[in-house]
C-alpha cells in the first residue's frame, strides 16, 4: 500500500511536466514563437510553479526537521507542528511534536527531582559515596568531601585510591557483585583516627536482577562520623572507672577500720585513731559526692547564673582575705596586677569559687616561701583575661592537655594527701564556660604554672 505523500510527489512532478508542455505548446502554436524561445520560457514558468508547489508540499517536512533540530540541540520548543494536510508526513510531524513536548516535560521532572536530590545530599551531615558497576566513583556529596578533606577530584576514581581500606573496598565490591548490604565500623588512622559507621547498599539496575540475581548498577556507601560518640563513650568509661576507684579507696579504708573495731578494738587505745580515720575518709566521700552533684548541676539545662556587674579588684581582695591564712602558713606572698576600674559581668558566688580554686591550687603546689601573681587585662572590648601565676613545681608537658578532665591528677598520691577530689578543675572549667569564657593553662616543669580564664566585660 503506497503512502499518500508518495502520490503527492508523483502528482506534483506530473503537474509540472504537463504545465511545461502546455506553456510550450501555447507559445509555439498560438503566439508563433520559436521552439527554443518557447522551451526556455516554459522552463522558467514551470520552475517557478514547481518551487511554489514544492514549498507547499514540503512544509510538513520542514516542520519535522525543525522539531528534530530543536530536540537534538536541546533548545526550548515553542509551538506544535502545523498540519497542512492529512498525509502521513503531516501526522508524523504532529506526533513528533507531541513526543518532543512529552520528553521536555519528562526532562523537567527529572531535573526537578535531581535538584531535590542535590539539595538533600547537600543538607546531609553524613558522607555519601556513589559508585558505578565498575567500582568507579560517580558522585560524592559535600559532607564526604569535608569529612575526608578531599581537595582533589575523585570522580571516575576508585574509593581505594583515597580511602585506603580493604574492608570498605570489599564491602562495595560485594554490594555490586552480589547485591549484599553491609554495615560496619571503620577507623581510619590516616584521617586523624576518625571512626565511621559505614552502610553499603547495592543499586538495582533493571528487572534482570530480580530474574537472575545479577545486574547491579552500582553501590552507595553512607559514612556516619561517630568519632565524637566514641570519644564520649571513652570519657564515660574512664569516668565510671575513676569514680569507682575514687570511691573504693575510702570505702575500703572505712570498712577495714570498722571491722577492726567490731572485732574488739573498741576498747583499745587505737580505737580513737581508727574513728578519726573513718571520719576523715567519710568526709572525703562526702566531698566527692558533693563535687559530683555540683558538676551534674552545672551541666543540667536548669542551671542558671545570677549575672551582675562586679568590680574585679574588690572581688579579688575579698577572696584573698578568705585564703590569706593558708598562704601565710607556707610563707607565700601574693601580689596583684589589676587596673582599678576593671568591671566584669559574672555570678559573684561562682566567680569567687573559681578564684579560690585557682589560688588555693597555687598555694598547695607552690614552693615554701614562693610567690603568686594575680593579674587581669582587657584583651577585647567584650572580654577580660585573668591569670594566676605561681613559681611552684609545675606540670609536665604531656599532662597539661588533660588537667581539666574529671579525676585526672598529675601526682595522684600528693593530690589525695592534700585533700583534692580530682574534680576541682573540671568544675571550674564548666563554670567558666557557663560564663561564656575560656580557660587554659601554661606550665614548665620545675618553674611554675599559669592558669588563664576569660570573662565578659560589663
Amino acid at each position: 500500500m503506497r503512502l499518500q505523500f508518495q502520490w503527492k510527489l508523483m502528482a506534483f512532478f506530473i503537474l509540472v511536466l504537463l504545465f511545461f508542455l502546455f506553456v510550450q505548446g501555447y507559445l509555439i502554436y498560438s503566439l508563433k514563437k520559436a521552439f527554443w524561445f518557447a522551451s526556455l520560457s516554459s522552463f522558467f514558468v514551470a520552475v517557478l510553479l514547481g518551487y511554489i508547489l514544492f514549498k507547499v508540499a514540503s512544509q510538513p517536512l520542514r516542520d519535522l526537521l525543525n522539531i528534530l533540530k530543536q530536540m537534538t540541540t536541546g533548545s526550548q520548543f515553542k509551538k506544535e507542528g502545523q498540519v497542512y494536510s492529512k498525509d502521513e508526513l503531516s501526522h508524523l510531524t504532529r506526533a513528533i511534536s507531541e513526543l518532543e513536548i512529552h520528553l521536555r516535560n519528562k526532562i523537567d521532572e527529572i531535573s526537578t527531582e535531581k535538584e531535590y536530590l542535590q539539595t538533600v545530599l547537600r543538607g546531609m551531615s553524613e558522607g555519601v559515596l556513589v559508585v558505578n558497576d565498575k567500582g568507579h566513583i560517580i558522585m560524592i556529596n559535600d559532607a564526604l568531601r569535608e569529612l575526608f578533606s578531599l581537595s582533589m577530584e575523585v570522580i571516575d576514581r576508585t574509593p581505594l585510591e583515597f580511602i585506603r581500606n580493604a574492608e570498605l573496598e570489599g564491602a562495595i565490591q560485594e554490594a555490586i557483585r552480589d547485591g549484599k548490604n553491609s554495615s560496619f565500623e571503620l577507623t581510619l588512622p590516616s584521617f586523624s583516627g576518625k571512626t565511621f559507621e559505614v552502610n553499603v547498599v547495592g543499586m538495582l539496575s533493571s528487572e534482570k536482577f530480580h530474574k537472575t540475581g545479577e545486574g547491579m548498577r552500582g553501590a552507595i556507601a553512607v559514612f556516619h562520623n561517630i568519632s565524637r560518640l566514641k570519644e564520649l563513650e571513652k570519657i564515660r568509661q574512664d569516668f565510671v572507672a575513676n569514680v569507682s576507684h575514687e570511691l573504693r579507696t575510702p570505702l575500703t579504708t572505712i570498712k577495714g577500720y570498722a571491722e577492726t573495731l567490731l572485732e574488739g578494738a573498741l576498747k583499745e587505745e587505737v580505737a580513737f585513731q581508727f574513728v578519726q580515720v573513718i571520719k576523715r575518709q567519710s568526709d572525703r566521700l562526702a566531698k566527692i559526692v558533693e563535687d559530683l552533684l555540683t558538676l551534674s548541676k552545672i551541666e543540667s539545662k536548669e542551671f542558671q547564673l545570677k549575672m551582675e556587674n562586679l568590680l574585679l579588684p574588690e572581688l579579688i581582695e575579698d577572696v584573698l582575705n578568705f585564703i590569706q591564712e593558708a598562704a601565710e602558713k607556707k610563707k607565700i606572698s601574693i601580689s596583684l596586677e589589676l587596673p582599678a576600674p576593671l568591671m566584669v559581668k559574672a555570678d559573684r558566688n561562682y566567680l569567687e569559687q573559681i578564684l579560690i580554686n585557682f589560688i588555693d591550687n597555687a598555694i598547695k603546689y607552690g614552693r615554701e616561701g614562693g610567690k603568686i601573681i594575680i593579674s587581669a587585662i582587657q584583651i577585647t572590648q567584650s572580654e577580660i583575661e585573668v591569670s594566676v601565676r605561681d613559681n611552684g613545681i609545675g606540670i609536665p608537658k604531656e599532662d597539661l592537655p588533660r588537667i581539666f578532665e574529671r579525676f585526672y591528677r598529675v601526682d595522684k598520691g600528693r593530690s589525695r594527701e592534700l585533700g583534692g577530689t580530682g574534680l576541682g578543675l573540671s568544675i571550674i572549667k564548666h563554670l567558666i564556660q557557663a560564663h561564656s569564657g575560656r580557660v587554659w593553662a601554661e606550665s614548665q616543669l620545675g618553674e611554675g604554672s599559669t592558669f588563664y580564664f576569660t570573662l565578659p566585660c560589663s
